[in-house]
């Protein structure tokens, strides 16, 4: 029998604390034979949610005397809170106990608090946020979605050997196909940062696919990875999810409209489920901090307990993959390439 896979999951994180995350745990778990969870939090909160308030098999509970709140100062969080679900869920990964850590807590305190514990790995200057969004072609990844503001020409290039490695390892792709994220796909178009990055993944062992657009990430077939900066990944993410929920307001009032569109509506609900289905955001939760010593992945504050699930089932492909010292290894490789080009 394998060895089972630990996983450290913060339940006082998100919006909905311990709520989501032990039920999300405890239906993991049922689902999954190949995992031990361990639920970081207030001890008399996480038994609330628990059958009878009893622990059960392979889960366990550790306790935290602190929370982290979705709009408390990172500086705050990482310099205030060491006892906080978050900063211990983290711990776990750092001594070993854990393979990951998961948490649907704030970001920036999320992020700042896994750079300081666990630091960057080898080779690499600065981490990067990468999750997968819906497409034609099934899903794309993007990255960086808000770790990095302000990205040099190398940053980029090293986002891209980081995101290429994760594919590789959880979608089970040999080659990945790379894009640039920019305004056209013309040579002359872009600023200096996205020139200059271009000329890095040109020279790489990469399979480097070019400029790509906004459109592409979508549209595109032949594309499973989109690089960019964090402002901008940030924005396109926010574009995303906004465009997503107004179009499912427009429809949801179209088929309110009338009797005969409520009909309609109803005739038409087999073909809107499925629709549903491949674009339920839940199905694409869970955000991966690349570039650190130790695996994290970030939840999306507000998910449910199908979205936490998936955010573990990433963290778990993750910890089996050993991703961390694969990128160590592949950026390292890739910089002496570009070096000798």
């Amino acid at each position: 029998m394998s060895e089972l896979i630990t996983i450290a999951l913060d339940a006082m994180g998100g919006d909905h604390g311990a709520s989501v995350v032990v039920p999300a745990a405890l239906e993991f778990v049922r689902d999954d034979p190949d995992c031990r969870l361990i639920l970081v939090g207030r001890e008399d909160v996480i038994r609330q949610h628990l059958p009878k308030g009893e622990v059960p098999e392979r889960i366990s509970l550790h306790h935290a005397t602190q929370e982290v709140s979705m709009d408390e100062m990172p500086s705050r969080a990482l310099r205030g809170k060491k006892d906080s679900s978050m900063r211990v869920a983290i711990d776990l990964v750092k001594h070993g106990d854990a393979g990951a850590c998961v948490s649907a807590g704030n970001t920036g305190a999320l992020m700042a608090t896994a750079r300081f514990v666990l630091k960057t790995l080898r080779h690499v200057d600065r981490p990067a946020i990468i999750t997968a969004l819906p497409a034609v072609s099934g899903r794309t990844w993007v990255l960086d979605l808000g770790a990095n503001v302000d990205s040099e020409a190398e940053h980029l290039y090293q986002f891209a050997v980081m995101g290429s490695e994760l594919v590789s390892a959880v979608e089970g792709v040999a080659r990945p196909t790379v894009g640039l994220l920019n305004v056209g796909q013309e040579e002359m178009k872009g600023n200096e940062q996205v020139k200059n990055a271009h000329a890095f993944l040109s020279n790489s062992e990469l399979n480097y696919v070019g400029y790509v657009e906004g459109d592409d990430i979508y549209l595109r077939d032949d594309l499973d990875i989109v690089v960019t900066d964090g402002f901008v990944g940030n924005v396109a993410l926010k574009n995303t999810e906004g465009a997503a929920k107004m179009i499912k307001h427009f429809m949801t009032a179209e088929f309110k409209r009338s009797f005969l569109t409520r009909l309609q509506a109803l005739i038409a609900m087999p073909v809107l489920r499925a629709l549903g289905r491949r674009i339920d955001p839940r199905r694409y939760n869970g955000a991966s901090l690349l570039g650190l010593r130790g695996i994290v992945v970030k939840s999306h504050g507000g998910a449910d307990v199908l979205a936490f699930k998936n955010a573990i089932a990433i963290a778990k492909k993750e910890v089996k993959a050993d991703i961390a010292s694969r990128i160590e290894q592949r950026v390292g490789q890739q910089l002496d390439v570009s070096a000798s080009a």
